[in-house]
């Protein structure tokens, strides 16, 4: 007994003497590799947000033999022209680190299987910080537990905590949350799903009314990775259950069943992407008027792969460079101007595969009908930056049934002020004077109580509605330019009624 005793007391002291000893070299290893990991860090920063102007290293690194500490700092990047940061502001993580093989925050979860280390991360209150912590209640509003394998592969656990903020007539709650992330070693492939059950967000608008926004239910799930030509491809989706805009206590706009899911690949031959989002909505209420429910989808094909990626550099480039403009921050609109005319110079680059951008459809319906939007455009890249050259084809084709657009009108009527049957009345004048004027100008046709346009165009000549015409008496009817040969209008295809006036608002 004696003897088993000594050799159970003598096995013991060896498994813990080995521990000992990887706990300590993984300790050794994982100091090495964190210059790496910052590095790579503020890379994945410049690429994704470059007007952010953030940079972040670490500082008190304390090695023991079972774990370590250190803090990872995010501050202004001093090479920046603007930052999201002030000089004197930072953002301080304080993290744990506890060392491998068997680190002892991942035995507490019986998790045994061997990793580098578990790092335990929590905001630190600081300046910067005070406000989340006094919405928090003094508490880290980020608890995170991350598991780094011998690969420097990580799996995080994220708890959001509850939110709840008083302030004059400002007022934030959250019900917090839960997400998982997940990284390859180089950050190439990640992943992120999560949900949180609930939010508010109460504040003044400029005219003085107190504008309330509440989300039920938010959850997602995504993975991308990286492709050969540094583009990110993948997955994603978004769903809320409801998000609502109330002011001043009335119900302004409530939206159910909200769905945004989003993919993108490479083609087989691996030089061109494929991107698809889709836009679902269950129903929208706008001040207790049921409008119905819609949907898009929106495909993009044939987009050159090492074109994308040239045009994200040149787009990021030109927005850095009009950030360090003296004084572009404080005037929005000139900001946004010049942030349009860079997207616009730099497309043309991005049009080299000659992409299809595709609507199947654009789609929304209630009790009455359902109303949809097809079109197919083929883009090529335009002669000498002209992006009006940019068009190769043109397939598109809209159906409004009537019925349908007259229930939808009879809601907007409800809502500015009319009783039913006065709403009705002026619904149906506004849809049938509106079908009354695009046949009287030749834009649509009135086909099994329908309202239809049918467009394509292909090598300089449209056809609208089956009739031919060169594209510059296309643009004309439009009154975007003057057109070559105006067609006659055909007295056979005028209206039988005029449009009627509508009827008299109600009195205020």
């Amino acid at each position: 007994m004696m003897k088993k005793s000594l050799v159970a007391v003598g096995v013991i002291v060896a498994l813990g003497a080995v521990w000992t000893g990887s706990a300590w070299y993984t300790g050794k290893q994982l100091e090495k590799r964190i210059n790496d990991a910052i590095a790579e860090a503020n890379s994945q920063i410049k690429a994704a947000a470059p007007d952010a102007g953030l940079t972040i290293g670490y500082e008190n690194y304390q090695r023991n033999v079972f774990s370590s500490q250190l803090q990872l700092v995010v501050k202004p990047d001093t090479s920046a022209k603007n930052s999201w940061l002030q000089k004197d502001q930072s953002v301080v993580f304080n993290e744990t680190v506890d060392h491998g093989p068997f680190p002892f925050a991942q035995l507490k979860k019986f998790n045994l299987i061997p990793s580098m280390a578990s790092v335990h991360t929590v905001l630190e209150k600081n300046a910067t910080t005070q406000a989340l912590f006094d919405m928090a209640k003094g508490k880290s509003f980020a608890d995170i537990d991350t598991r780094v394998g011998y690969s420097g592969a990580t799996s995080s656990d994220i708890t959001l905590q509850p939110l709840d903020y008083v302030k004059d007539k400002v007022k934030i709650t959250f019900s917090g949350g839960n997400f998982t992330a997940d990284a390859d070693a180089k950050g190439d492939n990640v992943s992120l799903k999560g949900s949180a059950d609930s939010g508010l967000v109460s504040t003044p608008n400029e005219y003085g009314q107190q504008v309330q926004l509440t989300f039920n239910n938010f959850k997602t799930d995504g993975e991308t990775s990286l492709s050969t030509f540094q583009e990110r491809i993948g997955s994603q989706t978004l769903s809320l259950d409801k998000l609502a805009v109330a002011v001043e206590g009335k119900e302004m706009a409530v939206l159910d069943g909200l769905k945004i899911n989003g993919k993108s690949a490479p083609d087989a031959d691996g030089k061109t992407l494929n991107g698809e989002i889709n836009y679902t909505l269950n129903k929208l209420r706008m001040q207790n008027q049921d409008m119905g429910q819609g949907g898009l989808t929106l495909k993009v094909s044939k987009i050159d792969g090492a074109a994308s990626h040239q045009f994200s550099q040149m787009y990021n480039a030109k927005t850095q460079a009009l950030m360090a403009q003296p004084g572009i921050e404080n005037d929005p609109e000139l900001y946004q101007e010049k942030a349009l005319d860079a997207l616009l110079s730099s497309l043309p680059v991005l049009l080299k595969g000659e992409p299809v951008v595709t609507i199947a459809p654009l789609s929304w319906k209630n009790d009455k009908g359902e109303s949809s939007l097809t079109l197919s455009l083929f883009l090529k890249q335009p002669v000498e930056q002209d992006l009006s050259t940019a068009i190769k084809s043109i397939d598109g084709k809209l159906t409004i049934p009537m019925p349908m657009a007259t229930e939808l009108m009879t809601q907007v009527a409800k809502i500015e002020g009319y009783q039913q049957d006065e709403a009705s009345k002026l619904a149906s004048q506004q849809v049938k004077g509106l079908a009354a004027m695009g046949q009287m100008f030749r834009l649509t046709t009135v086909t099994d109580d329908a309202i239809t346009t049918s467009l394509q165009y292909s090598g300089g000549t449209a056809t609208l509605n089956g009739q031919q015409m060169a594209l510059e008496q296309l643009l004309g009817m439009f009154g975007l330019t003057a057109p070559a040969n105006e067609p006659e209008l055909d007295n056979d295809a005028m209206p039988e009624e005029a449009p009627q006036p509508p009827l008299t608002p109600p009195a205020q």
